[in-house]
């Protein structure tokens, strides 16, 4: 019986059969642990360090001409961190989270005198108005999604969108695959108590997809009473993979940029900054 399981779980799946992204972010311990990360502003792991943040909200708003008069979304929002910021420029702003934890947090972090609004819900199905300035998406959220997700939210954001609006966000470069590694790990209490408040026995198989440009940690949770898996996949792209999954939903690039804040394009990069918009 525990071969067969563990059979099972060193199966290599196909890249995005499973989708566990909700799951992972709505569990009660797991979403104040992730928080708690989220809030660490020394620590580049939920969330890029604080002074990162200041300087690429700096350059977003500055590029996409964000004012009192612009209308902002930023999706995936987590704590606010990033949308009660671009508030402070008298911009309305609507963060949406699918973490209950997160939204409670930033409603309860923005400042008074500014216009920032959270929505509870995945942003892949939550009915949110449009005509906006400025969609943002930060920390590589758009790599989790799979190809018919992210065409499916690229049409959405085109919908959403002003005609001169942009969309700004940030994903891995292929260099970044070429870094992982397939691997398998096992620990009690893997990573620390992350995933449970009781005791648990933890798994981490680490698949890397070559083609398409995909890695996967699968992470199984074993607790005295229920076994959790967690997929938690990546994509990895290049400027004409890029360009290709925004053109064939409307949109053209406008920039291209090291990261957030607007640095340099390195060609070693495991990471880089798309600035979309509408064709």
């Amino acid at each position: 019986m525990f071969f067969e399981h563990l059979e099972r779980f060193n199966s290599r799946p196909a890249p995005f059969s499973a989708y566990t992204a909700e799951d992972l972010w709505t569990d009660p311990h797991v979403s104040e642990r992730m928080l708690a990360l989220h809030l660490d502003g020394d620590v580049a792991m939920a969330s890029p360090t604080t002074e990162f943040i200041d300087r690429a909200v700096a350059w977003i708003t500055q590029r996409c001409a964000i004012d009192d008069a612009s209308r902002v979304l930023d999706l995936g929002c987590g704590p606010g961190l990033y949308a009660n910021r671009i508030a402070r420029t008298g911009a309305a702003v609507v963060g949406v989270d699918f973490s209950e934890r997160s939204i409670r947090h930033a409603e309860r972090s923005a400042d008074t005198n500014t216009s920032a609004r959270y929505v509870l819900g995945n942003y892949l199905d939550v009915d949110v108005p449009g005509d906006f300035n400025l969609v943002l998406m930060a920390m590589y959220d758009f790599c989790a999604l799979s190809p018919t997700q992210r065409q499916r939210l690229l049409r959405r954001i085109c919908e959403w969108l002003r005609p001169d609006g942009c969309f700004v966000f940030d994903v891995y470069s292929l260099r970044a695959l070429s870094e992982h590694d397939e691997s398998v790990t096992y620990a009690p209490n893997l990573m620390d108590g992350f995933w449970s408040a009781e005791p648990y026995h933890g798994f981490l198989r680490t698949f890397v997809y070559e083609q398409p440009g995909v890695t996967l940690d699968k992470y199984e949770i074993i607790e005295a009473h229920r076994t959790r898996t967690i997929y938690n996949w990546l994509q990895h792209f290049d400027e004409d993979s890029i360009a290709d999954e925004l053109g064939r939903a409307g949109f053209a690039i406008s920039g291209l940029y090291g990261d957030l804040t607007g640095g340099a394009l390195g060609g070693d990069a495991r990471e880089f900054c798309v600035v979309a918009r509408r064709r």
